[in-house]
């Protein structure tokens, strides 16, 4: 057998211990958003923009014209439920609650009620792949599901080897889960078979500080519609925008 060259060696393993690929946001366009929003969840349903929203007593379930900020159609839920992640799975819309411990489906189209499941964790961010639900619960850990919430595998997060908690709203792009990091302005992208964080995405400062006032809150939110455009809010934030990923 042939010895690798030294070199070799030292390419190979510094390629294996390679980090996650590092990249920056700029801003193609902006829309504006409701700062009253509190965003859980975000997402494009046949190119209309829906999105959930929480705090008890203020949470909601709306269908949202991306070029006004304009609710044009609401559901205010009751105010002992905490809104979280939501996302359209087979012309149904799902949404998680916080700790309530209950998960509630709608007709996508008519905003009518289905039905409500039990939930045995925290909701916090749910998103798609077109056949399985993917929700997060604040831990390094993403939770594949069916259609009626049944468990079928757990993916553990990881970043250099370590585990990555606080994995909030997550979106389904090109194959790989990216997660809102909560309390940071940082951006993960997942894949979904080994659980590792293949990037970064650094969005700091993507709100500018003379647009940000007492309520503001952390970013929170992303959704990519049919043409593969990436979008991105925040809690509270008076602004949504349409963002280029670039590397580093």
């Amino acid at each position: 057998m042939k010895k690798i060259p030294a070199i070799l060696l030292l390419f190979l393993c510094l390629a294996c211990s390679a980090g996650p690929r590092e990249h920056r946001v700029t801003v193609l366009e902006s829309y504006p958003h409701d700062r009253a929003a509190y965003t859980q969840g975000l997402f494009f349903q046949n190119d209309t923009l829906y999105e959930t929203t929480g705090q008890y007593g203020e949470s909601t379930l709306r269908k949202v014209d991306l070029s006004t900020g304009k609710v044009l159609k609401k559901i205010n839920f009751s105010r002992k439920y905490f809104a979280e992640g939501s996302c359209v799975l087979d012309g149904k819309l799902y949404v998680l609650t916080w700790t309530s411990k209950v998960a509630f489906v709608y007709n996508a189209e008519s905003f009518t009620y289905e039905s409500t499941w039990s939930y045995p964790r925290e909701g916090w961010g749910l998103t798609t792949d077109g056949e399985f639900l993917y929700a997060s619960d604040g831990s390094n850990k993403i939770y594949v599901l069916d259609s009626e919430f049944k468990l079928k595998r757990t993916i553990f997060v990881s970043i250099d080897g370590r585990p990555l908690r606080y994995l909030n709203e997550l979106e389904w792009v090109d194959g790989k889960i990216w997660a809102n990091v909560y309390t940071t302005d940082m951006i993960v992208v997942i894949d979904p078979d080994d659980g590792k964080v293949t990037d970064k995405i650094d969005c700091t400062g993507l709100l500018p500080k003379n647009l940000r006032n007492r309520d503001t809150d952390v970013l929170n939110g992303i959704a990519v519609n049919s043409k593969g455009e990436i979008f991105l809010t925040g809690k509270n934030w008076p602004k949504l925008y349409k963002v280029k990923v670039s590397k580093k």
